[in-house]
This record gives C-alpha cells, sequence and structure tokens, in this order.
C-alpha cells in the first residue's frame, strides 16, 4: 500500500537522517482530520520531483515533525501533456481537472471559448481558478504524483492558438474529424497539447483558427463524450501510446 503524500514547498535541503517541520493548513488537515500520529510513515512531496519518505516524531494542532529515511528525485514524465480545458458547466471543470491530474497531465490551461457556458469574470474567476488549483493539488496528493500539474490562467482562443504553435504536437477533439488518436505520431520527449472544446462544441471559426495554428483534428470514436470527460478518455489513449504506462 502506498503512503499518503503531503505536499512540502521545499525540500531542497532534506536529506536521510534529518527533520523536517510541516506545519499551517497541510498539517493541520494531517493532524486533525486525518489524525496523523507518531510513529506513522509518510510520504512527503515538493510538487517538482522530490519525494521524500519518512516517520512522524512529534505532531501538534498545526504541525508536525518527520525524520526522513530516504530521498529520491524524480524525473519528469514525457512527453508533457498539456490539456486546454473550455469551461464546463457547475461543477464539471473540477471534475475534469480532478480526473486530468490523476492520469498524469502536466498542465491544464481553462478556455473562455465562444460557446461556454460557464463565464469567468472579476471575482467569479478568481475563485474558480483558485478551486481549480486547490482540486488539482489534492488530486495529486492523492494520487502520489511527485510532479504535481499546473493550472495556468485563464486562456483566451488567441493565446491557445499560441500554444498551439509552441507545442511539439497539438490536437483537437472534433466529431466530424477524420483523423484518430491511434494514427498520432508522439515524440518521445518534448511536449503535447490537447484541445477540448466545450459542451456546444467547437466554432467553425475556432477550429480554423487551432488547425491554422498547426493543430491535428482527431476524434475519439462514433460516442460524443462530455467535455468534463473527453479530455481524460483522449489522455488515456495517447499515454497508451508512451512509455509512461510500461513496466
Amino acid at each position: 500500500m502506498t503512503l499518503p503524500q503531503h505536499l512540502v514547498p521545499d525540500l531542497g535541503a532534506i536529506t536521510p537522517g534529518g527533520e523536517i517541520e510541516i506545519d499551517g493548513d497541510e498539517a493541520h488537515h494531517a493532524v486533525v482530520v486525518r489524525r496523523l500520529r507518531v510513529g506513522e510513515p509518510v510520504q512527503l512531496c515538493d510538487g517538482a520531483g522530490r519525494v521524500a519518505v519518512g516517520e512522524v516524531v512529534r505532531t501538534a494542532k498545526r504541525s508536525f515533525a518527520v525524520r526522513v529515511t530516504d530521498v529520491v528525485d524524480r524525473s519528469e514524465p514525457m512527453p508533457r501533456i498539456t490539456v486546454v480545458q473550455a469551461l464546463p458547466k457547475g461543477d464539471r471543470g473540477e471534475l475534469a481537472v480532478e480526473v486530468l491530474t490523476e492520469i498524469g497531465v502536466a498542465r491544464i490551461v481553462p478556455w473562455a471559448a465562444e460557446r461556454s457556458i460557464a463565464v469567468w469574470k472579476g471575482e467569479r474567476a478568481a475563485k474558480s481558478h483558485a478551486k481549480w488549483s486547490a482540486t488539482a493539488r489534492e488530486a495529486a496528493k492523492q494520487s502520489r504524483r511527485a510532479w504535481h500539474p499546473e493550472v495556468a490562467p485563464l486562456a483566451s482562443t488567441t493565446q491557445v492558438a499560441d500554444l498551439v504553435r509552441a507545442a511539439d504536437v497539438a490536437l483537437v477533439l472534433h466529431e466530424d474529424a477524420t483523423g484518430s488518436l491511434p494514427q498520432v505520431d508522439l515524440p518521445a520527449q518534448g511536449s503535447v497539447l490537447l484541445v477540448v472544446g466545450p459542451e456546444g462544441g467547437l466554432t467553425p471559426e475556432e477550429l480554423s483558427v487551432f488547425t491554422g495554428a498547426g493543430a491535428h483534428a482527431v476524434r475519439l470514436g462514433a460516442e460524443v463524450l462530455r467535455t468534463s470527460t473527453a479530455g481524460l478518455a483522449a489522455v488515456a489513449a495517447l499515454l497508451a501510446q508512451t512509455d509512461r504506462w510500461g513496466a
């Protein structure tokens, strides 16, 4: 059974045999909610590849200390996958972020598509972005990821087109596309970008902008998936073609 993971901002100086103290909300949740106890083994992570394993040596209401027994630096999984997620309605945005994080996406870019029902503006935009970031953080901890994903600021269609141009491979999901994911030639290293449209689908203008910037339109088959789960299905199909799911 894998150990529970706790996020620590800085593990740069930690070495086996040393102690580290965790405080704040992370410690409060561990001690008060999870009822972390002295002697319990835990895993600490900085979200940027460094993982430390150790044993809890003391606890307080808003802090706990760990004596570290092992430290490992893990390479970032490649290829690095970014998903541009059109804003879904209701709480489906958090669902999309959760499952994309669990499957190993490196970056999630919320996108204000023309047909998006949800709108991020003003205070709501800040709260929604914070909610997506918190969802990604908790999902990364739950799935024991060494590299935690980034939730980028809300992007416009023009900004998404810039991301398409910068990617080694860029794909856009579209139900009328003739290409399919198994036909995509993925790089062993580098970056892959996937664009997932909103509930109402991409407009012809958006599709033209993305393909004009270099994206390949692909479809997931005859079924029509929700925007909150289409990204998960597509990334799974892509990862199955890489070494990331190998033994």
